[in-house]
């Protein structure tokens, strides 16, 4: 990974009202590198994650993409850098394939006048769906209804989706929530592949065995502040407890 972190923010701070949701929050994720982000619940995580993909904006603090910083006022600022967000609830239509849905709102038309008047390019779409979940081990048919998928193939299909359009960063919501243990593992098979493409990836999880398994790294965020970080390696479930509940961690990352 290099020097520079990919996403560097500093003293991040949003209220509601007043309520002080994020009071000074710091977080970094390199190239190449899955981190985790943990916090009991109105620590801070997923006001933290909305801001860094764009769909809410601090009321101070610095974020930086590649060390240049930048001020997204909306998630299309985010995917502009190369940012991409599977929420817990996929955001999946279920009634498309899922080349569709991969393709949805950035859909390829065919060339010439069928294509001004809107015809899409569906075989194109489909070709292209799958030679992106190809390359992430993805087995899913591009032209199987999500409907009819499992919770773990759509659980997948969104996550390749993000990873073909991220070039940085993707940020993940709970990936494996009500998921039975063998589609857990294909989606933690996937996001290491993720990782291992060279894209960054950010983990939300209350499954902290899981979050030891999966990440490299882990931030703890409690009461809207950083409270520390540790590598995967050096901490166990009651570290990352006792950092939650106290804001104490006994191995801090290097």
């Amino acid at each position: 990974m290099s020097d520079v972190p990919l996403i560097d923010a500093r003293g991040i701070v949003r209220h509601f009202g007043h309520v002080q949701a994020l009071q000074g929050a710091d977080f970094s994720v390199g190239r190449g590198e899955i981190v985790g982000l943990i916090g009991d619940n109105g620590a801070g995580k997923s006001t933290l994650i909305r801001i860094l993909s764009g769909t809410d904006r601090p009321d101070d603090g610095k974020i930086r993409v590649n060390g240049e910083l930048v001020h997204f006022n909306g998630p299309q600022d985010a995917r502009a850098v190369g940012i991409e967000t599977v929420y817990q609830d996929l955001a999946l239509a279920p009634d498309l394939d899922a080349a569709a849905n991969v393709f949805l709102g950035r859909e390829l038309v065919i060339p010439g006048l069928l294509g001004r008047l809107g015809v899409l390019d569906k075989s194109r779409m489909i070709r292209q769906t799958g030679e992106a979940m190809g390359r992430l081990g993805v087995t899913i048919r591009p032209s199987a209804e999500v409907f009819t998928l499992s919770g773990g193939q759509r659980q997948s299909a969104a996550v390749a989706r993000a990873a073909m359009w991220a070039t940085s960063a993707i940020f993940m919501d709970e990936p494996t929530a009500n998921l039975g243990v063998i589609q857990t593992k294909g989606v933690l098979e996937l996001i290491r592949r993720v990782r291992d493409a060279g894209k960054a990836v950010v983990i939300i999880s209350h499954n902290l065995p899981q979050i030891l398994e999966i990440t490299d790294r882990i931030v703890i965020l409690r009461l809207g502040r950083t409270v520390g970080q540790v590598a995967a390696s050096a901490a166990s479930v009651d570290d990352l407890i006792r950092a939650m509940m106290s804001g104490v961690l006994r191995s801090q990352a290097a």
